[in-house]
């Protein structure tokens, strides 16, 4: 029976982020992501260009996962600090759930790959800080805020990387939301 398309694509992109959760981390090549699925590298490259192609299809599920996510919380909720409390709390528990899309939110998956890629990451980053400096600002005009939004919005995706960090750093077993109540008040109230 043949695959409907764009089921081999994503059953490529998913066996790519699973060997991304390999703790050691090491690197990934075409030839170890071929022999995961069972098949030539020649098969890979009919669904992707290049390897810079299939990690560009990760980031792009990381963009439109999590913006669909903040989006959401930024349209169902008015309060500022309640919207960027749960835009951190949603990029924390992604991460958690996704431990392989997490070596590349961190860029260690792309360590010596196409230098595009890292730009692109660069710009998801910026797009998540400009998501929480727009809730803080909503919450300084309702006078709930008291901050400076752009550099709290800094503070607190810097939190965020931190957390993603240890996480990946440490083998995945320091959990991104570990603490997270009384990490939530610390950076909150």
């Amino acid at each position: 029976m043949a695959a409907k398309p764009g089921e081999r694509r994503l059953q490529i992109l998913q066996a790519l982020a699973t060997m991304l959760e390999n703790p050691r981390g090491d690197k990934v090549t075409t030839a170890a992501l071929a022999a995961k699925l069972e098949v030539s590298e020649a098969a890979l490259y009919r669904h992707f260009a290049s390897k810079a192609q299939m990690f560009e299809g990760l980031i792009e599920f990381v963009e439109t996962t999590v913006f669909t996510l903040a989006n959401k919380v930024q349209s169902t909720e008015s309060d500022g600090v309640a919207q960027a409390e749960q835009i951190v709390s949603l990029l924390l528990g992604f991460a958690q759930k996704n431990p392989g899309m997490t070596r590349g939110l961190i860029g260690d998956a792309l360590v010596n790959e196409d230098e595009r890629l890292q730009v692109r990451m660069n710009q998801l980053y910026e797009r998540l800080e400009a998501a929480l400096r727009q809730s803080l600002r909503t919450a300084q005009m309702a006078n709930a805020w008291h901050g400076d939004p752009s550099s709290d919005a800094a503070a607190l995706f810097a939190f965020v990387m931190g957390r993603w960090q240890l996480y990946a750093k440490s083998g995945f077993k320091r959990l991104p939301q570990d603490g997270w109540d009384g990490q939530r008040k610390f950076l909150f109230d």
